[in-house]
């Protein structure tokens, strides 16, 4: 998805269904595509990102001084941030190609959205070489930096690009050179592009992303969206039992309606409130039920699953000695 190619294809490619009861029943190795991809849980995080992006679209739609105000999706590990902002991103793509479809004779019109990962080590000139590989600008060995950053700036502007997407913001250091520098290009991009920047990252508030001057400026201009755990108790609400879209998205063929519901303490504590656990949870063991012929999903089938190692420290703690 770090070109427009696989990113077009990303976003106007329909996600995965659930079975109907009036669909022809599926085969093995298609209920099992299935459960690899899975739907897309729609969190809370989700939702308030669609409506923080849509209003930040419009608040810097015609300003013109200074850059436009940001968003920065934070949390730790597994917790959903990636998924919420591609989610958001394939809406704001679905959105602009139905308003503005593309014209006769074309595959497609502009390209509404960047999607753009920050690079391990990342410098400046590595950054905005990403950008550049993204919308296929040539990209010469003589180029320098600044001569790269016109023509992304002059191409993007040209394309049409509304929002950019930028993940694994964590990687940046602005306390090294390298990193201040890749800092100040992000900054400057910000001011160049008619665009609505956001940014994802682990618990990015605990980087030195937000300090000193630097640190400052991204404070200043961005708004902070925490896609933390989820906690087993919200109010009246329980998240974890609110999971019925779960259960009715499966394609087993002898799963017990309400199972997962009733389990919900187990799958929180099993994987620390994290959406991202939750979902590969149900996911394997949906798959194991599958392979084993039993088609339903248990308690016992959940517990035999081997989850992500964060998931599986917080299942069993090691112990001071």
């Amino acid at each position: 998805m770090t070109t427009w190619q696989g990113w077009h294809r990303f976003a106007t490619t329909d996600p995965p269904t659930p079975p109907h009861p009036a669909d022809p029943p599926r085969s093995t190795d298609e209920r099992l595509a299935y459960h690899s991809a899975f739907v897309t849980i729609r969190t809370p995080t989700i939702s308030q990102l669609a409506t923080q992006v849509r209003t930040l679209m419009i608040l810097g739609r015609h300003q013109q001084t200074t850059a436009r105000p940001s968003l920065i999706v934070t949390g730790p590990a597994a917790a959903g941030k990636t998924t919420a902002m591609l989610n958001v991103g394939r809406a704001c793509h679905l959105a602009h190609i139905r308003k503005s479809p593309p014209p006769p004779g074309s595959a497609h019109g502009a390209a509404p959205v960047a999607y753009v990962l920050v690079p391990p080590g990342a410098t400046a000139k590595t950054l905005i070489t990403e950008f550049a590989r993204y919308l296929g600008i040539p990209v010469a060995a003589r180029m320098t930096q600044t001569q790269i950053t016109d023509a992304v700036c002059h191409t993007y502007t040209q394309a049409g690009v509304q929002l950019v997407l930028i993940d694994e913001i964590h990687r940046l250091n602005p306390r090294t050179t390298t990193g201040a520098q890749t800092a100040d290009l992000i900054k400057d991009l910000t001011e160049r592009l008619p665009t609505t920047f956001v940014y994802a990252g682990i618990n990015v508030t605990d980087t030195p992303l937000f300090s000193g001057t630097r640190g400052a400026q991204l404070a200043g201009r961005a708004t902070l969206v925490d896609c933390g755990p989820l906690p087993a108790r919200h109010g009246t609400r329980h998240p974890f039992r609110d999971i019925t879209d779960i259960e009715n998205a499966l394609d087993l063929h002898h799963h017990k309606p309400g199972t997962l519901p009733r389990h919900a303490p187990y799958l929180h504590q099993r994987t620390a409130g994290r959406i991202g656990s939750l979902t590969r949870l149900i996911r394997q063991a949906a798959i194991t039920a599958i392979h084993d012929g039993t088609e339903h999903i248990t308690k016992t089938t959940l517990d035999a699953v081997q989850l992500d190692h964060l998931a599986e420290q917080h299942r069993r703690p090691t112990r001071n000695r």
